[in-house]
C-alpha cells in the first residue's frame, strides 16, 4: 500500500489528519471556554479604561479588552452602524476563485474549491471573519467533511476571542486556551480560519479599530450621561405655586400636590385665589447643543476611523456631490485592502489545504479575488470611440462588448443596426 505522502502547512508544520476531524475549540459549561463573560463597560471610568488597554498587551490578558470591543458595539448604535457596514461591505462582494493557469489541472482544483464558497452559507461566515476588523483578529474553527473519500468544509464555526491570545515571543502568532491548565497552545494547523486586520502598523493586538475608538467611544457614553442628566433638570420648565397670604396648612398641601404632579399628569385642580407659574430658561437651548455638538463631533472621528470619511453616514455643512465621490473612492480604497486581506487569509487557510488534502502537493494553487468590478462610464466610453477610432486608434470589438457588459451576437441572434439614411 502506498503511503500518503506528508503534507506541510505555510510555516512548515506537518498536517496530523487525524487531528481535523471533530471540533477543537468547542464551547463547553464546567471548562475555560464556555460563553459567560464579564461586562466591563458598565461603569467604566477613565482610570478603567486605561487599565483594560495595558492589560491586553500582557499575555493572557486580553479579556476584558475583548469584552469591552463587543460591548462597544451593543452600546454605541453609530459605532455598531459604521463598523457594520465595512464588514457587511466586503462580504457581500462575493468570492471569485480563477484557476492558477489555464492548465486542465488547476481548471479541476479552482473548480473543488469554488464548490465550497458557492454555499449560501459564505456571506454569513465572511462577516464572522470580518470581525477581526473591530478587535483586530478573529479566529473561525474549519468543521471539515470527509465523504466518499473527499475532504470539505462542512461549515465555519465563530469562536469567541477571548478563548485566543498571542504568541509570548512576538506577538504574532495566535495560540488558543488549553482545555484543562497546562500551556497555551498553537492552533492546529488546517483547522482554523486565523484572520487579522490591522489598523495601523504594530501588534496585532493594537491593530483592531476598538482600542483606537475606545477614547472616543468612553467620552461619547459620559457626555450623553451628562446630557440625559440635564435634561431631567432642564427639560421641563420650573413651576412655582403662588397661594394667599390667608392660606393654611392644608391649602399649602393642596397647592403642592398640584404643583408636584402637573408634569407626570399635564392636569392639577386648585382652589381659586391659588395661582401656578411656569418659569423657563431661555439659555437653556445654548447650553444644550454643547452636548449635541460634542457628540456629532465624535461620531465624525468614529466615521473616519472605520470608513475613511463621513460623507455617506452624516449630512456634513459643505457637501457636495462631488466631494462626495472623493470621499467614496476613500472608502473604496479601504473596501479593497480589506477584500484582498481576506482573500489572503482564505487562500492561506482554506484554498491550499482543500486542494492539497484532496489532489496533493501543488506549485500554484487557485487564486482568491474579493474585489468589486469597476464601473465603465458607458457614456464616456460612447463619446470617445466616435472621436478616436476615425483618428486610426485600433480597438477590439470583444473588448468594448465586454466594457459594455454584452456578449458577441451568434448567427441566430437578431442584432441592432444602425437606422437607414
Amino acid at each position: 500500500m502506498a503511503r500518503t505522502p506528508t503534507l506541510y502547512d505555510h510555516r512548515g508544520r506537518p498536517i496530523e489528519r487525524a487531528a481535523l476531524r471533530g471540533e477543537r475549540t468547542a464551547p463547553s459549561i464546567t471548562g475555560v471556554r464556555n460563553i459567560l463573560t464579564s461586562h466591563p463597560a458598565a461603569g467604566i471610568t477613565p482610570e478603567r479604561l486605561a487599565a483594560m488597554l495595558r492589560e491586553a498587551e500582557q499575555p493572557g490578558g486580553a479579556d476584558r479588552y475583548l469584552e469591552l470591543a463587543e460591548e462597544m458595539e451593543e452600546r454605541d448604535l453609530h459605532y455598531l452602524g459604521v463598523l457594520q457596514t465595512r464588514k457587511r461591505q466586503v462580504a457581500q462582494i462575493g468570492v471569485t476563485i480563477e484557476p492558477a493557469d489555464d492548465s486542465a489541472q488547476a481548471v479541476e482544483d479552482a473548480d473543488l474549491v469554488r464548490a465550497f464558497f458557492e454555499r449560501e452559507e459564505v456571506e454569513d461566515e465572511l462577516f464572522d471573519v470580518l470581525d477581526s476588523i473591530g478587535k483586530g483578529f478573529s479566529v473561525t474553527e474549519i468543521v471539515w467533511e470527509m465523504s466518499e473519500s473527499q475532504w470539505m468544509p462542512a461549515r465555519l464555526e465563530w469562536r469567541l476571542p477571548q478563548w485566543f491570545d498571542f504568541d509570548r515571543e512576538g506577538g504574532r502568532y495566535l495560540v488558543r486556551r488549553p482545555d484543562r491548565g497546562g500551556e497555551w497552545t498553537e492552533l492546529e494547523p488546517w483547522k482554523f480560519v486565523a484572520h487579522q486586520t490591522r489598523a495601523k502598523s504594530g501588534l496585532p493586538i493594537r491593530g483592531g479599530l476598538a482600542r483606537i475608538a475606545a477614547w472616543a467611544w468612553l467620552f461619547k457614553t459620559l457626555t450623553i450621561k451628562d446630557w440625559m442628566r440635564f435634561c431631567e433638570a432642564y427639560g421641563m420648565p420650573l413651576r412655582i405655586g403662588k397661594y394667599h397670604e390667608t392660606a393654611n396648612e392644608k391649602d399649602k398641601e393642596v397647592l403642592w400636590k398640584a404643583v408636584a404632579n402637573i408634569a407626570a399628569d399635564a392636569a392639577a385642580i386648585i382652589p381659586e385665589g391659588m395661582m401656578i407659574e411656569f418659569v423657563e430658561d431661555r439659555t437653556v437651548q445654548g447650553r444644550s447643543e454643547i452636548y449635541r455638538d460634542l457628540v456629532a463631533y465624535i461620531d465624525q472621528q468614529i466615521s473616519i476611523a472605520v470608513l475613511g470619511q463621513t460623507l455617506t453616514t452624516q449630512e456634513g455643512d459643505s457637501g457636495s456631490y462631488s466631494l462626495g465621490q472623493v470621499h467614496d473612492r476613500v472608502r473604496g480604497d479601504i473596501e479593497r485592502s480589506d477584500g484582498r486581506q481576506l482573500a489572503a487569509t482564505l487562500r492561506r487557510d482554506l484554498v491550499v489545504p482543500i486542494v492539497q488534502l484532496n489532489r496533493g502537493m501543488r506549485d500554484a494553487y487557485p487564486k482568491v479575488v474579493i474585489e468589486r468590478e469597476e464601473t465603465m462610464d458607458m457614456q464616456a466610453l460612447s463619446d470617445a470611440l466616435p472621436k478616436l477610432v476615425p483618428l486610426g486608434l485600433p480597438v477590439a470589438v470583444d473588448q468594448v462588448l465586454v466594457r459594455l457588459g454584452l456578449k458577441r451576437p451568434d448567427g441566430n441572434d437578431d442584432v441592432l443596426a444602425a437606422p437607414a439614411a
